[in-house]
């Protein structure tokens, strides 16, 4: 009984408002990262530049994102977590504020990449900062008080996003970051204990980061080339490509000859289903995320909504995804991840395909209907896919596995998104888009694929763990 009173010890006032100064700081780019995808029609008029290229400001910043997780954990290894913080924030207001002040489509996506590095660092350290300033017996009590705003911002950012959009100007969803970097910066001196270092003699696998950058961005980057031929069979986009594969190699070998003592160690890949979960959690990101930059189109170009309309139609996406979470957390935990991943995927196709014929007429209710099953088979399919990379990993790997995992979702995200874009893109090169049903035509061949995509995460959600089995 006393064990049980222990746990339940009120949590000291001190420690709740901590916690609430770490959300704030990571509020920022938990934002940033959604209202820009309502923006992108305007970024798109105003820089006068197609889909393909404007992407890279999304595409850009998530595989940014990617890249700096590791380099995050590196950090705090060998400095102060609170300096680290501190640090990582000044650099994503300083970037928000460079970004704001763009002058062409170059120079926004520049510093967009920049700040998807700021923010790959502040968001893995605001989890590691909340543990050390909390402890680990309070994370959970305290991950449902501030996990609120967390779970909020996918569908509050769209929002705030297409009303600065709407009654101001793009380059207001970047503004807006300063103050809110300048009052965290200002509590986080104040409020926030000092962080020791964890660990000086942990190294760096920077070569292994350096390749596995080159290797996102060059494959991505071959994609985007399609939408200059109309085609992805291109010499420069195969060219690209076999660059890439190329490059995979390099790594491998690399790991080899440093006994797998790399970011992302091969090893982990003969567990059947860490690799199933590998290859469906960056599929997941592809169907999850690439979808986001053609929803919010959709909505203004083809049905004439404005800007905060539109993010206001993509809240049923959201409900779908807040209401489900409980659920298919206790179903992973129950059957396992393989059928939680086969039923979602199911429930997202039936989300997406309907998207393959919507047009301006139709029905908004059954539109939203469509959106909150998307919703919910996206989050079942992405947390299932993630949750079975940890399912028989030797808790010497775990840091191993949360790292791969992170970087394979971003990586998907960031070519769900580019290759989305590029295959509207590229329908309006070889197309005569004279009507709106033509443009909406090139809309719909994209939600094809991304259903074509969703189908095929089938075969790897074979591979993930099915606990029914595992216990008969």
């Amino acid at each position: 009984m006393k064990k049980s009173s222990q746990k339940l010890d009120k949590i000291p006032r001190n420690l709740i408002i901590i916690a609430w100064i770490l959300v704030f700081g990571s509020t920022a780019p938990m934002l940033d990262s959604t209202m820009v995808n309502i923006a992108i029609n305007q970024l798109s008029n105003y820089f006068n530049s197609p889909l393909s290229v404007v992407q890279w400001t999304i595409t850009g910043f998530v595989l940014a994102m990617g890249t700096a997780v590791p380099i995050s954990g590196w950090l705090v290894n060998h400095f102060s977590g609170k300096k680290v913080y501190f640090w990582a924030e000044i650099a994503f207001g300083v970037t928000s504020l460079f970004s704001a002040l763009s002058w062409n489509i170059e120079s926004l996506i520049t510093f967009r990449i920049l700040q998807g590095l700021s923010s790959g660092i502040i968001m893995p350290l605001f989890i590691t900062l909340l543990v050390d300033s909390v402890g680990s017996s309070r994370i959970g009590r305290i991950m449902s008080i501030v996990g609120i705003p967390m779970t909020l911002g996918p569908m509050v950012g769209p929002i705030i996003g297409g009303l600065l959009v709407q009654y101001t100007s793009w380059r207001y969803i970047f503004f807006i970051n300063i103050p809110i970097v300048v009052v965290s910066s200002i509590l986080l001196i104040q409020k926030i204990p000092s962080i020791t270092p964890k660990d000086r003699s942990n190294k760096l696998d920077w070569i292994g980061i350096f390749l596995l950058a080159l290797i996102s961005s060059t494959i991505v980057y071959g994609v985007v080339k399609a939408s200059d031929h109309g085609n992805f069979t291109n010499l420069t986009t195969i060219g690209y490509i076999c660059l890439g594969t190329l490059l995979i190699g390099c790594y491998i070998l690399h790991a080899i000859i440093r006994h797998d003592k790399v970011i992302l160690p091969l090893h982990l890949f003969k567990s059947t289903n860490f690799s199933g979960s590998m290859i469906g959690t960056l599929l997941a990101g592809f169907i999850t995320t690439g979808p986001m930059i053609l929803l919010p189109l959709f909505f203004q170009d083809i049905r004439g909504e404005s800007a905060i309309m539109a993010a206001v139609s993509l809240i049923p996406q959201s409900i779908g995804m807040l209401i489900s979470r409980g659920l298919i957390g206790r179903l992973i935990d129950s059957i396992g991840p393989r059928w939680v991943s086969i039923t979602g995927i199911f429930i997202t196709v039936f989300g997406t395909i309907p998207f393959v014929f919507f047009d301006d007429n139709t029905n908004y209710w059954l539109i939203a209907l469509t959106m909150f099953a998307r919703g919910i088979g996206g989050a079942a399919v992405k947390t299932a896919t993630q949750a079975d990379a940890f399912i028989g990993i030797a808790k010497i790997d775990t840091a191993s596995a949360s790292l791969s995992s992170s970087l394979f979702q971003q990586v998907g995200s960031g070519f769900g998104s580019a290759f989305l874009a590029t295959v509207v893109a590229s329908f309006i090169t070889t197309h005569h888009i004279n009507s709106v049903t033509d443009l909406n035509s090139a809309y719909q061949n994209g939600f094809m694929w991304s259903a074509i995509i969703a189908v095929i995460i089938i075969a790897p959600s074979f591979m993930l763990t099915d606990k029914r089995i595992k216990n008969s």
